[in-house]
């Protein structure tokens, strides 16, 4: 009995110290991957372009090597998205300050896009992005039949 009391105590002693230490350094990794989520929801289905502010740090790397850095490019494309334009968000995964979506652009360029952008956040906001983009290949059309992003 004494035994598996000592081993709860120092289970909640581990846990209580495991939380300090992520309320210390910043969000978790919960908590930017909603960040993430939120950001592409008002960015994509409100096309709200005060998101910029609200989710992106005062500088914004860009690692696209077609865009600038700077939040000016990101009003500039969402300003432009025509009326067909459709996001889909897909896998989202985290690690530490570093959040990863696999997503289905339709209506960007001819074809859909399939892509994984990577976010890094720092102090509950935006200040990196890093892209992947590919057209999309049907499943139909591609050699192992299988999709590039999952049906829903």
């Amino acid at each position: 009995m004494k035994k598996n009391l000592s081993t709860i105590l120092l289970s909640i002693s581990f846990s209580a110290g495991l939380m300090f230490f992520q309320s210390a350094q910043g969000a978790t990794p919960k908590d930017n991957a909603a960040l993430v989520t939120d950001y592409l929801h008002a960015l994509f289905f409100d096309k709200d372009l005060n998101a910029v502010e609200q989710y992106w740090g005062t500088q914004m790397i860009q690692h696209n090597p077609t865009l600038p850095d700077g939040h000016a490019v990101l009003r500039q494309i969402i300003g432009k998205l025509g009326p067909d334009f459709k996001y889909e968000q897909g896998l989202t995964m985290n690690k530490g300050n570093f959040v990863m979506v696999h997503g289905r652009y339709t209506g960007w360029g001819p074809k859909p896009m399939v892509g994984v952008d990577i976010f890094r956040i720092e102090n509950g906001k935006v200040v990196e992005h890093w892209d992947v983009l590919q057209e999309e290949v049907p499943a139909d059309k591609s050699p192992n039949g299988h999709a590039m992003f999952p049906a829903k």
